[in-house]
């Protein structure tokens, strides 16, 4: 389920990159990196770009890498 089938457009939070990068803890050059390849969904607004907050969030999830104890 994307982040447009979950809420309508007008609940929808969406971030700069900056704040995407303090988010992840990572440099902006890496968000847009993720946006470009696709593995972080973006609409573009004039030159820069927007991300959705819950998409952040699910990349996150998904990219979680947890320890498994021996």
């Amino acid at each position: 389920m994307t982040v447009t089938e979950s809420r309508p457009l007008n609940e929808v939070v969406f971030l700069t990159v900056a704040e995407v990068a303090a988010v992840m803890r990572v440099s902006k050059m890496t968000v847009y990196r993720l946006v470009h390849s696709g593995h972080l969904p973006a609409i573009r607004v004039g030159r820069s770009f927007r991300v959705p907050e819950q998409a952040v969030h699910e990349y996150l999830r998904e990219s979680y890498v947890g320890v498994e104890s021996a």
